[in-house]
């Protein structure tokens, strides 16, 4: 008889599977005001092909270098200035293209969250910064949506968080 761990040790009972809509964005040690989107994390890494001369005429695969995509967050614009005030911090006018790139690289945080509102997984995002400022998408006279802003975030990669673990659910 085949026997499988629950998907869900503390809430066996659970059977969907977390939902995208609920989410926060940390920097600083402060939540970011109005993240709406966030971008898939991913990860790849490279496949090295090779074989030695003696092999048949097959080769051999190894692994070579692992680059981690950009992350965009999206968010609602409005008076805070949390995604403008970063990517300043690696480019501003008026000053030439040279602005201080002292502590223009972040860690951030991630946090997913079930339905009740309880932090369910958490990822660890290292070395951040922001490579593309959006101010706001299209304007268009003849659509009624919400005026976005996003940056794009360079990043050096990520893991999750152990220290969550699944909460009870009330």
């Amino acid at each position: 008889m085949l026997c499988c761990m629950p998907e869900f040790v503390v809430n066996p009972q659970r059977f969907d599977p977390y939902k995208n809509f609920k989410f926060r964005v940390k920097w600083d040690g402060k939540y970011v005001a109005g993240v709406s989107k966030v971008s898939g994390l991913k990860r790849s890494t490279e496949v090295v092909d090779h074989r030695e001369g003696g092999d048949p005429n097959t080769s051999r695969k190894s692994t070579g270098l692992t680059q981690f995509d950009p992350i965009v967050l999206e968010r609602g614009l409005t008076h805070d200035t949390a995604f403008e005030a970063w990517a300043n911090l690696v480019w501003q006018y008026g000053t030439l293209g040279q602005p201080s790139l002292n502590n223009f690289r972040k860690d951030i945080v991630i946090e997913l969250m079930n339905e009740a509102g309880q932090v369910v997984l958490a990822y660890n995002v290292y070395r951040c910064w922001v490579s593309e400022y959006q101010a706001f998408s299209e304007l268009n006279a003849n659509e009624t949506s919400v005026v976005i802003e996003s940056i794009t975030l360079q990043n050096e990669g990520w893991e999750r968080d152990p220290a969550v673990v699944e909460p009870k659910q009330p």
